[in-house]
């Protein structure tokens, strides 16, 4: 791993919580920066205990490895010879937890099972108060029998009792729905240069908004895609040990792929958020790369733009999450923000995971207008 990332990694001032629990949050974020490497984050986390007295005399590194190992958050991989440490499902868990908290802040789980309230008609989930005029197509379920009945006696009389079809009034349901959202995050090698580390807070909030999803939105779905030179999609379980590649950026790409996903999702509501640093600087054509490192390329603009504006006529809003200070760069995410009528960051480290909440929520909201 790159020396300067570690170099500036600094462990918070940890209270309040066991030893094993304040040294097992700074491995987390090591785990994040080293994607995924037991045996580094360890030489990391051994590291920062000469720099910071982590430990004390009595509970020391060795103690907290062998904790890890006993209470299921690493294991050893059986193979030829000595096994390699790797994490296990439990840890992956637990780190997604920690974006989670460390990103959003510690919500609460809702009760609502993941719905969202839109003025879209149809048939529901739940009924409501409000009553309405029967219609075709309303299910016998949805009669408030209180009130129609009432209706027929004043419109019909006592003696002769009839009920009809206009005397019939239900109880409108709720319509909820779910909104699918795709991550793309930018793997390309820029991600890494001038002595900074901007893929793990990608990461991390990638992790975060997962773990938002499965918890308060179970009924969301959430996919994640990488762009460098190609696009493709990974799994959750993939996200800590995602590395940056020597790649360029076809953004082409991915959102290409991001559309492809959103097709196919039922919902009517649908959103990307799309993290970068760069420009993009990369397009293929057959089998065939066409790169150009050296600024704002037309041709590659002019088919970015071009799905901007594919993605708006599908309804779908593009979040651009750029984490950069270049004019010419702010210039283009404003033209493509403008294009497909989305919204814009141009965020440092320290924001980003607001931001992605904050949208998170607004277009969900801005979708079902």
């Amino acid at each position: 791993m790159q020396g300067h990332r570690f170099t500036k990694f600094v462990p918070a001032e940890q209270t309040g919580n066991s030893k094993f629990d304040q040294l097992f949050d700074i491995f987390q974020q090591l785990l994040l920066m080293t994607s995924g490497d037991v045996s580094e984050a360890m030489s990391w986390l051994s590291e920062l205990d000469r720099q910071y007295n982590l430990t004390n005399d009595s509970y020391g590194i060795g103690d907290f490895f062998d904790d890890l190992k006993k209470k299921g958050y690493i294991t050893e991989e059986k193979g030829n010879g000595e096994g390699k440490l790797i994490m296990t499902p439990k840890s992956e868990k637990s780190i997604r937890k920690s974006a989670l908290d460390e990103i959003f802040g510690k919500l609460k789980r809702s009760k609502s099972g993941g719905n969202h309230h839109t003025p879209y008609m149809g048939t529901g989930d739940e009924l409501s108060s409000d009553i309405r005029q029967f219609q075709f197509g309303d299910t016998l379920d949805q009669i408030a029998m209180t009130e129609s009945i009432k209706n027929a006696q004043v419109n019909h009389g006592i003696g002769d009792f009839m009920l009809m079809e206009n005397d019939l009034e239900v109880v409108e349901r709720e319509q909820k729905t779910t909104t699918a959202t795709v991550v793309m995050i930018d793997i390309s090698h820029s991600m890494i240069l001038y002595g900074e580390d901007r893929i793990t807070p990608a990461k991390k909030v990638a992790l975060a908004l997962a773990e938002l999803i499965r918890t308060k939105y179970p009924k969301d779905s959430l996919d994640i895609i990488v762009f460098g030179n190609d696009a493709w999609q990974i799994q959750l379980k993939d996200l800590p040990y995602l590395e940056v590649g020597p790649y360029h950026t076809n953004t082409v790409a991915g959102l290409e792929l991001a559309m492809d996903i959103l097709r196919r999702k039922k919902t009517r509501n649908k959103q990307i958020f799309m993290i970068t640093d760069g420009k993009p600087t990369c397009l293929k054509e057959g089998i065939k790369y066409y790169k150009n490192s050296f600024g704002l390329d037309r041709k590659i603009i002019s088919k970015t733009l071009t799905l901007a504006a594919q993605c708006r006529r599908l309804e779908i809003p593009v979040t651009t999450f750029m984490i950069a200070t270049d004019p010419y760069l702010k210039q283009f995410v404003q033209n493509f923000t403008k294009v497909n009528n989305g919204r814009a960051y141009y965020s440092n480290l320290q924001g980003l995971g607001g931001f992605v909440l904050e949208d998170f929520q607004r277009n969900r909201r801005k979708n079902m207008k």
